[in-house]
């Protein structure tokens, strides 16, 4: 599905149920750095044929959403918010890695338009190794070797898609590879520069619902603290087995969090 936002031509997945305008609950699933809407989909799908609007979006300069790639978290969120409105707001944001700071972003700064928030892979700040930047801002494939390699938990280097005859790295490092030239270096140039996850979060007064992941190495666990310190009464998830791409590792339990965080909104 495409629509127009601004001037930019955007691209969504509706899991195969057309968007409407009814009033069924609008959930907006935002990717991290260098992905596309294609990680969401053992989630949109399954949200779209349960009673939700669900629409998982490439962000600006991602998969096949007109580009430039942004370059802040606090702008993407902005724009977030803008497709929300377009959609019919007020919309439950879901985000993983980068993503989740959008979404932070995005609930803190336009409360008017978020009507709840769900955090996957996240941490308050979000550093970028030099070999990984270096890699991204170069177009080496090496970066998303590096990104699937220490993305999944140790278990899923050996197999084990819930998808039958799928490689789960190996989906991983395909999103990566077919990301346009650019995205992924700006993006994770981005993360690396933020530092106001905190502050948004102490900021956010709609419902929060946290997934972390004990086997995370790209976010890793304690890394998200200071944002559950700062937020109001937040739900957090725990799966200690659990890499940081969770929603393709575990589609099941993700999609589970989701239709509960959304019950109690």
């Amino acid at each position: 599905m495409r629509i127009t936002v601004g001037d930019r031509s955007v691209n969504l997945a509706t899991g195969g149920v057309p968007l409407g305008d009814d009033d069924r609950p609008l959930v907006l699933l935002v990717h991290g750095s260098g992905m596309d809407r294609s990680v969401w989909s053992q989630q949109t799908r399954f949200l779209a044929h349960h009673g939700y609007r669900a629409a998982a979006v490439d962000l600006p300069g991602h998969g096949e959403t007109d580009g430039p790639t942004m370059t802040t978290i606090d702008g993407m969120g902005t724009w977030v918010a803008e497709v929300a409105e377009h959609l019919g707001s007020p919309a439950h944001l879901v985000g993983h890695s980068m993503g989740s700071l959008i979404v932070l972003a995005a609930a803190a700064a336009h409360p008017e338009v978020i009507a709840s928030v769900l955090l996957i892979g996240v941490a308050a700040n979000m550093p970028v190794h030099p070999d990984l930047q270096g890699a991204a801002d170069d177009g080496d494939r090496l970066a998303g070797k590096l990104i699937a390699g220490w993305g999944h938990s140790p278990d899923q280097h050996l197999g084990g898609n819930p998808t039958p005859g799928l490689w789960m790295m190996g989906g991983t490092r395909a999103v990566l590879d077919r990301s346009p030239s650019g995205a992924l270096g700006r993006a994770l140039a981005a993360c690396a520069d933020y530092d106001g996850a905190v502050e948004a979060a102490a900021a956010v007064a709609c419902p929060v619902t946290l997934i972390l992941a004990g086997q995370d190495r790209m976010t890793p666990r304690p890394g998200a603290q200071s944002l559950i310190d700062a937020l109001s009464d937040p739900t957090v998830v725990e799966l200690p087995e659990t890499g940081h791409m969770a929603m393709i590792e575990e589609p099941d339990v993700v999609r589970k969090a989701i239709v509960d965080h959304l019950a109690r909104c």
